[in-house]
């Protein structure tokens, strides 16, 4: 079940979303991959496929894509046994392999569970960028995406993705310190927990940037590419 979105705080409500949104901006999907969506996946447990983030995804991305926006799709790879590690990241990250029974899954069960889930496949074209995330929970860094939008032009970024806490928030503020106006899709997010999921929102949207609902976002863009068709 969908977690509804808290309502915008009185410090974004001067903020015209239409507009913002028409200017050259970027769709970002973070971790939606088989290991969170799929029963068999290594983080299966977490049931996320029952929770309409998915759904939600694609109703923003389909309005993403008629808005011609760049389409960004950022995985990551729950083992990260081939990372770059410090002490801390080793400790950490071993013991997420353990945790994930690494040692008992094969190459291609690992590869499997970090590939986007078929549903947002289905959506992907030739021009969109695919890559993996490397850093703790930043996709700014040691990946192309910063250069990417810099070249484009693009200083606002859609988020959509899991977990809500983890990489979303972290690259909401990530986001935010580069100089970008990040949007957080709330019920197009989740935690690993979902009772965190309605905090996690207060907090970004004290803190960080808006969190608008899936519908909100929708309208806002059609909104917008309806002035500039006007224009």
């Amino acid at each position: 079940m969908t977690i509804p979105v808290p309502n915008l705080p009185d410090q974004w409500k001067s903020i015209n979303f239409a507009n913002i949104l028409a200017q050259p901006a970027a769709f970002i999907s973070i971790s939606q991959c088989n290991s969170l969506y799929k029963p068999e996946g290594a983080q299966g447990d977490e049931k996320q496929w029952e929770r309409g983030t998915l759904e939600n995804t694609v109703k923003v991305a389909k309005a993403c894509r008629k808005a011609n926006m760049s389409f960004f799709w950022i995985g990551y790879d729950v083992f990260r046994e081939d990372y770059p590690m410090t002490e801390l990241d080793r400790a950490q990250y071993g013991s997420w392999s353990n945790n994930f029974d690494s040692k008992n899954r094969s190459e291609d069960y690992k590869k499997w569970d970090g590939e986007l889930v078929d549903e947002l496949k289905a959506i992907v074209e030739p021009s969109d960028a695919e890559f993996f995330e490397y850093a703790h929970q930043s996709s700014f860094i040691g990946t192309p995406l910063k250069l990417m939008l810099e070249r484009a032009g693009i200083k606002t970024l859609v988020l959509c993705g899991i977990h809500l806490d983890w990489c979303i928030e972290g690259n909401a503020r990530a986001a935010r310190d580069e100089g970008y106006m990040p949007i957080v899709i709330g019920d197009a997010c989740s935690c690993q927990n979902q009772e965190d999921d309605i905090p996690t929102m207060k907090r970004i949207n004290r803190i960080v940037c808006p969190v608008l609902s899936a519908t909100q976002a929708v309208s806002y863009i059609l909104e917008g590419q309806q002035k500039y068709k006007v224009a």
